[in-house]
């Protein structure tokens, strides 16, 4: 920290080169002037709010923190270890960033370290650091700020990044005597990198936050929840919001917040009990149960998504999966491109002059060169004119009757469950597809999640009949119907072999 004697001397040695009329000397002299007064003001500052970090916001930032931002900061400054289970919608990314920007600027200069990361590097860059960055600029905060590093003249003091997932030593190296390690999107980051952001925070100044949407049971995050676990755990549902509570808040922070329209859709929608809404609406984690054909860690796991981008062979075979609407339900095309489940279109229609007309818009832009169809009912019609379609004559159209013999009839009750078992099972337990940028993901995952299996009295696997499902939720799993038929491979008169 600089004194002020060094000030002093500084300062005087800017007026001698102005005389001197030495302008390269006089910006160097200027710089070093300008950082010591930073880390004057911070060591100030750290002697002020190191110990209030809502009043720091206040102060600091002009903003207001509602009632469980507050709780998170001054967990983080009152306890080692705070895991934060978050509903959607309700600014954890943004507490997060506060709580990283308001630990590099309350503590002494050169003593105190950020360490940020998140399930990929895109999530680190897009979300926290993000935020971070606006922190900075609006607040003038000391140093610079990169898209995922800040720098205190010429040193580094926080930095987000997405190692390797088996990467125990990723971050080792770091010594600083208050350093915080923020888990964004917890659920996702694997066992290792909580080792390896454990050991960076072993003297009694450090501190860890993690924080996250509670939509993997099967996850570290789930563990450090846990009572017991050692970590203080604050959970934050959509019901806490100022929107649904009332708490007053500035109009601009909560159009910024989940609010009630939104909770209510997700409960007509999803349901309460369906594992989703608990992950995004009450901020609870929910345990896979036994009698799930498809389990919420599995898919929580495939929707995590990669860096790097995808080689183009890999996103062959193009090819479109077509559930096909009755009565009142939705007719739901879903595009897959190799393993990754890509774009859906949606109709509420039953007739099949309407249905045709989506699929051959969705083959014009897909270059889908399979499609599978869903042909009991309607979808019968439907098939029959796309065979007769000169212009698909190059695109298959397969039908697939969900209630007929299954592949291994020995195994299945029918086909349906066959799929259900394989494909949405299967994949997700084998990670084999990726859900990560899956349009419509939210509503497609929460239907995947829905149906039960059972075994007949052979002791073959039977899967809930979706006119059971929908008796039993009022809903129907068109979205996720469409999905499997998407990665189902049709072989010869409709029977099924996978991959």
């Amino acid at each position: 920290m600089t004194s002020p004697p060094d000030l002093a001397r500084i300062a005087a040695s800017v007026d001698e080169l102005v005389r001197a009329g030495d302008t390269r000397r006089l910006r160097a002299v200027q710089r070093q002037l300008k950082s010591a007064v930073d880390r004057k003001r911070l060591a100030e500052r750290a002697r002020k709010y190191a110990r209030d970090p809502v009043g720091w916001v206040r102060r600091r930032l002009k903003q207001i923190v509602w009632s469980k931002q507050r709780e998170v900061l001054e967990s983080v400054r009152d306890n080692r270890r705070t895991a934060v289970q978050s509903g959607h919608g309700v600014g954890k990314s943004h507490t997060a960033s506060l709580a990283a920007s308001w630990w590099l600027d309350t503590h002494p200069p050169g003593q105190a370290f950020v360490v940020t990361t998140a399930p990929t590097y895109a999530q680190v860059r897009a979300i926290l650091w993000r935020y971070i960055r606006r922190i900075h600029k609006a607040a003038g905060l000391p140093g610079r700020v990169n898209q995922t590093e800040w720098w205190l003249d010429d040193e580094i003091v926080a930095f987000g990044r997405k190692p390797s997932d088996h990467d125990e030593s990723a971050f080792q190296g770091i010594h600083a005597r208050y350093v915080l390690v923020i888990l964004d999107e917890a659920c996702g980051v694997p066992a290792q990198l909580w080792v390896a952001a454990d050991a960076l925070t072993t003297n009694e100044d450090c501190r860890m936050l993690a924080i996250g949407n509670p939509d993997n049971p099967a996850s570290e995050f789930r563990k450090v929840c846990r009572p017991g676990s050692g970590w203080h755990v604050i959970k934050i549902s959509a019901y806490d919001s100022p929107n649904l509570t009332g708490e007053p808040i500035p109009r601009e922070v909560a159009k910024a917040l989940v609010g009630k329209e939104w909770v209510e859709e997700k409960r007509r929608e999803w349901g309460e009990d369906n594992p989703l809404y608990k992950a995004k609406v009450e901020g609870e984690f929910s345990e896979d149960s036994e009698w799930q054909v498809v389990r919420g860690s599995d898919v929580a796991a495939c929707r995590i998504g990669r860096d790097e981008p995808r080689p183009a062979e890999q996103l062959l075979p193009v090819e479109l999966g077509v559930d096909v609407g009755g009565g009142s339900d939705e007719t739901v095309v879903r595009e897959r491109r190799g393993m990754v489940a890509g774009r859906e279109w949606r109709k509420h229609t039953d007739r099949p002059e309407e249905i045709a007309p989506l699929i051959k818009m969705a083959i014009r832009e897909t270059g889908a060169t399979k499609v599978k169809i869903d042909s009991i009912g309607v979808g019968f019609g439907v098939i029959g004119e796309l065979r007769n379609d000169k212009a698909l004559r190059n695109v298959q159209i397969i039908g697939v009757n969900v209630g007929e013999k299954a592949s291994r009839p020995d195994r299945f009750a029918n086909l349906r469950a066959e799929i259900w078992w394989e494909v949405g099972r299967g994949l997700s337990e084998r990670r084999g597809w990726d859900l990560s940028a899956m349009e419509n993901g939210d509503t497609t995952v929460a239907q995947l999640l829905e149906p039960q299996w059972d075994a007949d009295p052979t002791g073959r696997i039977r899967v809930e009949k979706k006119e059971e499902v929908i008796k039993r939720l009022g809903r129907s799993p068109d979205n996720a119907d469409a999905l499997l038929l998407a990665f189902h491979n049709g072989g010869p008169k409709g029977r099924v072999r996978f991959t």
